[in-house]
């Protein structure tokens, strides 16, 4: 026989259920998908100030932007628990004793990677740390194959001496072990420490480690070596490596103008922009001009009031499908107090759990994160650029720069006439908010303290009747 399928209220899939399980079985820890293919462990490989911290955190952040949880283990974090740093003679390889307390660390970290990715929920650990020799990447091999973890490794391969002295200076010498130290001092000390690493340094090699899965990054990003890619994960690292760039840009988010369906608290919609929103077009024209850009590009929804907002730039400007605002579905161009009254289970679910709440005939905000995907890839390509999109997107196209949780990113404020300016920097993004000084209607919802469930009676297809009094 089938097995009876039952629908999961908040998001609108439908799941298997018997008379022996709860009708909407609880999601898996951190709400992510339920996937056949075993855990991942990422390992960073290479040379000191070669961006592996700056991959790894960028990369971390983007995984679990697209719903895989993941976390970082860096190593040198470990060691600085352990020991005290006095200068580069604890990185050489004749210090027996500083060999041991490495390798310690490097075994403390990787049981910390296994309690993650077996009793925590993780999906994908990053072993950041040089990992230079075949002895200890095969020491993480034979981890992998002990647990049943997948290993891919991503190793970051730069000779510009400009681009080694940047890193250094602009990441290296303000870490711990350098705390009270002058600039000259910390950068030779860290110059040698390299030099000790490049001592015993071992390559990826095509050749002999072809059996392996890797990426090597070259020059941050102008060549690249892809070598026996083995599932869907490892093409979106290896994809996503593929499209980002570290040369110095900013990224402006706005939403539109003020629209006629703002001002009435109307949900999605295609109305056009009201007074004040054509005067926040102006504003923003003029804000774009003061910014004093050589080449900025536009990026416009498909939605007559973001083209409007757009078109008053006088500028070159590119329309997404994908900046669309999310789809309320039976819900569209309607008040939140219409819903309310019309749909007041719909109302309380979507309060119950906003980010993975499907609106009938519609889409989650999960939903959408899927959608703005290839919009944060050409983000990443491109320089400078302009977004003029709408609240829901420009909160999914926010948590992803600033690395905010599924439970924060649906409530992230983001007011009309307002430009948020992102600069990303060494491990992170520089956020600057910036009022047009054009009022706006305020459109921010916050999340409410208590959600109260109307009692409902929901006929199932196990032909029970269940009542609901949540």
């Amino acid at each position: 026989m089938p097995t009876e399928l039952t629908q999961n209220r908040i998001q609108k899939i439908w799941v298997p259920s018997n008379e022996d399980v709860p009708a909407v079985p609880p999601r898996a820890a951190y709400g992510g998908p339920h996937l056949a293919n075993p855990p991942t462990v990422i390992v960073m490989v290479g040379l000191p100030a070669r961006g592996k911290t700056y991959i790894s955190r960028k990369l971390t952040r983007y995984l679990n932007w697209i719903g895989l949880p993941t976390k970082v283990f860096n190593v040198g974090e470990y060691r600085r628990e352990a020991v005290i740093y006095s200068s580069y003679d604890f990185f050489k390889a004749d210090n027996k004793d500083a060999v041991r307390i490495r390798h310690q660390c490097a075994l403390a970290a990787l049981h910390d990677v296994k309690t993650y990715l077996t009793e925590e929920g993780g999906h994908i650990a990053v072993f950041d740390a040089t990992n230079t020799t075949r002895d200890r990447r095969d020491l993480i091999l034979n981890f992998g194959n002990e647990n049943g973890f997948k290993i891919f490794f991503i190793e970051s391969v730069c000779d510009d001496p400009n681009v080694i002295a940047t890193n250094i200076m602009v990441v290296k010498i303000s870490c711990p072990d350098y705390q009270g130290c002058n600039t000259s001092d910390a950068v030779e000390d860290f110059q040698k420490r390299i030099e000790c690493y490049r001592a015993l340094y071992q390559p990826l090699d095509p050749e002999h480690d072809r059996n392996l899965s890797f990426i090597k990054v070259i020059d941050v990003g102008c060549r690249f070596v892809v070598n026996r890619v083995q599932d869907h994960i490892q093409s979106r690292i290896v994809y996503y490596l593929m499209n980002i760039h570290v040369q110095p840009r900013s990224i402006y988010l706005c939403r539109h103008g003020e629209s006629e369906d703002n001002l009435q608290g109307r949900l999605g919609g295609d109305s056009g922009l009201s007074a004040q929103g054509r005067k926040f077009a102006v504003a923003l024209t003029h804000f774009v001009e003061e910014q004093n850009l050589s080449e900025v590009k536009v990026w416009s929804s498909q939605l007559r009031r973001s083209i409007q907002t757009a078109e008053a730039l006088g500028l070159p400007y590119e329309q997404w499908k994908a900046l669309n605002e999310i789809d309320a579905g039976v819900c569209e161009e309607m008040t939140y107090e219409e819903i309310k009254e019309k749909y007041p289970e719909e109302f309380a679910l979507r309060d119950q759990d906003k980010f993975h709440y499907r609106y009938p005939r519609g889409e989650s905000y999960q939903d959408l994160v899927q959608r703005v995907e290839p919009v944060i890839m050409e983000l990443e390509r491109q320089e400078n650029v302009l977004v003029i999109c709408h609240q829901a997107v420009m909160r999914c196209l926010l948590a992803y720069f600033l690395d905010k949780s599924a439970e924060e990113l649906p409530y992230l404020k983001c007011p009309l006439h307002t430009v948020l300016k992102l600069t990303p920097v060494a491990y992170g993004c520089k956020v600057e908010s910036i009022f047009l000084n054009v009022d706006g209607v305020n459109t921010q919802r916050d999340k409410p303290e208590v959600i109260c469930m109307p009692a409902i009676v929901s006929c199932l297809p196990s032909h029970r009747l269940v009542l609901y009094c949540l």
